[in-house]
């Protein structure tokens, strides 16, 4: 399947720390312009008026969600896997793979991957302007991430879910070689190197992950 390339949203937003306090009140509060609820049902209802600020909300909101599961595998993720690898696709192809993309993304909102699934079928069905709602929704999740730091030790990116931060070095080009897990939760990735000057790898920031971890899945 061919990679969709890094959106340019996500080069012109501010880097800024991710505050989980102030987040958790406002988007618990009903009369909050960032209440969860609101969130998801303009994400939903492919509202393109929500704004930068809004989708950071929203992608960090949802660890105080109940539903929020930061180990969450869909069942249907998996079932089609072997055509994501194919060049040529035949319509009833394609809408097996939006079929268990939609249902994938029904059962976890956040499967990034999923979501690219999705685009990748619709573009394939023509169906450019529902692509372009979905690619929207995509670029801008991927820009609340990115926005949350830069990749270092001193400023790791901000991740709800470990799948993301493999997810993410693909859409910058890397191709990830291995994973460690640093003090204070936070996971370092070495990356293939692309030339000499290109970093031997990225941090991200797990803490958010493991501190709901801790209370939901206590044995």
């Amino acid at each position: 399947m061919v990679a969709l390339s890094l959106p340019s949203v996500a080069q012109k937003f501010e880097i800024k720390a991710v505050n989980f306090d102030s987040i958790r009140v406002e988007t618990q509060n009903p009369s909050s312009k960032y209440f969860f609820p609101k969130l998801i049902k303009g994400f939903q209802s492919n509202d393109t008026t929500m704004t930068f600020d809004q989708y950071r909300h929203f992608y960090y909101g949802y660890v105080f969600q109940e539903d929020y599961n930061p180990f969450r595998e869909s069942p249907f993720s998996d079932m089609i896997e072997s055509l994501y690898y194919k060049k040529e696709f035949t319509r009833a192809e394609c809408d097996t793979i939006e079929k268990y993309a939609e249902l994938s993304l029904n059962d976890n909102i956040f499967d990034l991957q999923q979501m690219e699934f999705y685009i990748f079928a619709l573009k394939q069905k023509k169906k450019y302007a529902r692509a372009a709602i979905r690619q929207y929704r995509l670029n801008h999740i991927i820009a609340a991430i990115l926005s949350s730091g830069n990749g270092t030790a001193e400023n790791p990116w901000v991740v709800t879910s470990a799948t993301h931060e493999y997810y993410i070095l693909n859409k910058l080009g890397y191709v990830a070689v291995e994973h460690k897990s640093m003090p204070n939760n936070i996971d370092f990735i070495a990356v293939k190197k692309k030339n000499d000057k290109s970093p031997e790898g990225f941090y991200f920031d797990a803490s958010k992950i493991m501190e709901v971890a801790d209370v939901k899945f206590v044995e």
